[in-house]
């Protein structure tokens, strides 16, 4: 079998494609693109952002942030959010088309087009790493995306960034079931 080498990048699948989602100093809602990132602890998600991002002056600002889930539904606002600075154009937010309805547990805006959010409190960020480490203090999710109660993860069709082709894709095909999967695979 035949490899190639990439060298050392932050290369992976599958890399979310999150809408990281503040307020600024006058309560209007911005929103980035932001796709390097993960679950660190149980209740705790770990962001890489730069320290220029109008995004970074907010939380630091407001102490919260959402995270939302981008969707296929959603994929040109999302990127554009991603291509836009807040810095420059101050309603990118409005112009992404997206709308927000202001969180009852942190000082952030949740995006209601988008139907999985995180809701955050900051508890750090380190600007030399460029690491933001937020609480996740709720999860919410908009009830058109449920069935039976539960999350519908196709109908939510969250994307993700494929980094080696610079592209979106939507998630959703089952292939398997966690903790159930593996186990023909036990030996008695």
């Amino acid at each position: 079998m035949s490899r190639k080498s990439f060298g050392a990048k932050p290369l992976s699948y599958p890399q979310p494609v999150w809408i990281i989602a503040t307020y600024d100093e006058n309560g209007v809602p911005d929103a980035m693109n932001a796709a390097w990132g993960g679950i660190s602890e149980s209740n705790e998600i770990s962001i890489c952002l730069s320290v220029g991002h109008k995004t970074c002056k907010n939380f630091e600002s407001t102490g919260a942030f959402t995270v939302s889930m981008a969707d296929a539904d959603h994929v040109a606002a999302c990127d554009y959010v991603g291509i836009a600075s807040g810095n420059e154009v101050p309603d990118k937010f409005e112009k992404a088309g997206f709308t927000a309805t202001k969180s009852e547990l942190v000082n952030a805006p949740i995006i209601n087009e988008l139907a999985v959010c995180l809701e955050c409190r900051v508890k750090s960020y380190d600007k030399e790493k460029r690491l933001l480490k937020g609480e996740i203090v709720n999860v919410s999710v908009d009830e058109s995306v449920l069935t039976d109660g539960n999350v519908d993860v196709s109908k939510v069709r969250p994307i993700c960034f494929d980094p080696f082709n610079s592209a979106y894709h939507v998630m959703g095909e089952k292939v398997g079931d966690a903790w159930g999967s593996g186990k023909s695979l036990e030996t008695s």
